[in-house]
């Protein structure tokens, strides 16, 4: 532990999602928490803590908090893949976080919003400005990059959930979908870290979501990774 290191720390939730950062990374020491493996290293020159969460918003909001604590860092990136909300996103393309909002929270009938933590005034958690300006202006070849509103929810949406849930789009104005990014806004909100969430798109939340998802998860997970390579250079 170095509460001395403020660096640009990684979360991922999978495999396929950290495993180009740890292959790119010198100097790796490691450090296990519970069943999470903290690895310290230097990425393109920054000093990088990063962190496999599994899937979902517990074990997201968990970890990042344990990395907060132990390690100081001066940001917090959420680096994976999501499901498109937006019909102009294509497989490969990627969603830079405007904010973040929690589609499964669900209070309505007490009179709060969707999306809305009950009591609090906390519903839409913002991006930093400047990590979301750097990451919008990088550029992939034959993807496009775009900046969106992420929504989060302890469920895979396929076709038929998200033609039932139309409040994901009408009312939620969401962009891209997967299961951990707003448990991260949150936790980094609270502690007043600066956090960007990037995703890109493994599938289109269609008929055949689940069979594009394994299919292409370790494709385009490669897109997140270069566009927070990109961004650790920039910054």
């Amino acid at each position: 532990m170095s509460r001395k290191s403020q660096g640009i720390d990684i979360i991922a939730s999978m495999d396929a999602e950290i495993d180009d950062f740890l292959k790119h990374s010198i100097g790796i020491k490691q450090k296990r928490w519970s069943s999470f493996i903290f690895h310290q290293g230097t990425l393109y020159g920054r000093r990088v803590v990063m962190v496999k969460s599994g899937v979902g918003k517990v074990f997201a909001a968990m970890v990042c908090e344990r990395m907060i604590d132990q390690y100081n860092p001066k940001a917090i990136v959420f680096s994976g893949v999501a499901g498109a909300l937006d019909e102009k996103l294509e497989i490969g393309d990627a969603v830079i976080s405007r904010d973040c909002i929690q589609h499964d929270l669900d209070v309505q009938a007490l009179g709060f919003s969707r999306g809305t933590i009950p009591y609090t005034h906390y519903r839409v958690f913002t991006a930093d400005d400047k990590l979301r300006m750097i990451a919008s202006g990088i550029r992939l070849r034959g993807k496009k990059i775009m900046e969106g509103r992420i929504l989060t929810g302890d469920q895979f949406m396929t076709e038929r959930e998200t033609k039932r849930r139309k409040y994901l789009t009408d009312d939620l104005k969401g962009d891209a979908i997967e299961m951990e990014g707003r448990a991260v806004a949150t936790v980094c909100t609270l502690n007043r870290v600066p956090f960007l969430v990037v995703r890109t798109i493994t599938d289109k939340a269609n008929g055949t979501a689940p069979q594009d998802f394994n299919r292409f998860l370790p494709v385009v997970a490669k897109n997140s990774f270069k566009i927070v390579s990109s961004l650790l250079r920039k910054i």
